[in-house]
């Protein structure tokens, strides 16, 4: 029995398979092309907060100049002679902003809600369950546009708003995770030999499925961002100018004037890096498999 016990804690998706996951991620040049690009927003966000990016509120030129090979009017201008391109530059600070803090907050959240579910069981498994299924029967954007509202228009009650009820899914996934592992060999000989529950649940179990809490939080990130710019184009969320969503909302108006460039500038920003995060999202669902690593 100590021989399993001394095996068990390690944990089956330990070092070994985080090795053979970062081999198999580095022989994809696609996804490491799509890591290079999020790495290049994430500098654009850090670069934002550090004061090195331009105003955008700035004046640059005249109103709506199409795009030219002059660096601030590499995407033209708006209706106020301001730089698309600092604008679009100023949206990628926003939308990294939210994908840190929603899920910073919601990934601890999910992790112990379903921890507690699934370890304990019982009359605590009840409750978690009734909670988030209370909190799922809402449709998801009416939930947070009622927590926006509540807490006052702006970037951290979206935050906050989002963060409180995008934890659901992981919750469930953890609770599942749990409730198998928990009646395992090695959980039961470490029960045996005297571990507490909190050595099992963070020291055992948790090791065990927390790859399910990384992939989770890569696709957290697109979500966060789809859906801030979706509240701030309903008139919820970012009142400042700064998010993607306010830019395409006024783009409504200027594509009937034939002014296309402040909608291509938001459009090919937000495709790129939507489209890098749901590929590395499915490289890392797939290279964190134990069924699917070489």
């Amino acid at each position: 029995m100590t021989t399993q016990h001394a095996t068990a804690s390690k944990p089956i998706y330990g070092e070994s398979l985080s090795q053979r996951a970062a081999k198999k991620i580095r022989r994809q040049p696609h996804t490491l092309l799509c890591l290079g690009i999020i790495a290049v927003y994430v500098a654009i966000a850090i670069a934002g907060y550090a004061g090195l990016m331009p105003d955008f509120q700035e004046r640059v030129g005249a109103s709506y100049e199409p795009p030219s090979l002059e660096f601030a009017k590499i995407l033209g201008t708006d209706v106020f002679g301001r730089s698309v391109f600092y604008k679009v530059l100023t949206g990628v600070k926003t939308a990294i902003t939210i994908a840190v803090c929603v899920t910073s907050l919601a990934i601890p959240i999910g992790i112990f809600m379903g921890s507690v579910a699934g370890y304990f069981g019982g009359k605590v498994d009840a409750f978690v369950v009734w909670f988030y299924s209370v909190l799922v029967s809402v449709p998801y954007i009416l939930l947070v546009l009622a927590i926006s509202y509540l807490l006052g228009k702006g970037l951290l009650s979206i935050c906050v708003a989002m963060g409180a009820v995008s934890w659901v899914g992981l919750c469930r996934l953890i609770r599942g995770e749990f409730l198998k592992h928990k009646s395992r060999e090695y959980v039961l000989a470490s029960k045996l030999l005297g571990a507490t529950d909190m050595r099992l649940i963070f020291r055992h179990i948790l090791p065990n499925v927390f790859h399910l809490a990384i992939i989770t939080a890569s696709l957290m990130c697109l979500n966060s961002i789809m859906s801030e710019v979706v509240l701030t184009y309903l008139g919820v969320g970012v009142q400042d100018g700064s998010s993607w969503g306010t830019m395409i909302a006024d783009a409504n108006g200027e594509l009937v004037q034939g002014k296309w460039w402040p909608l291509t500038g938001v459009t090919l920003a937000l495709f790129f890096l939507a489209y890098s995060l749901n590929m590395v999202g499915d490289a890392l669902r797939d290279a964190l498999d134990p069924k699917l690593v070489d």
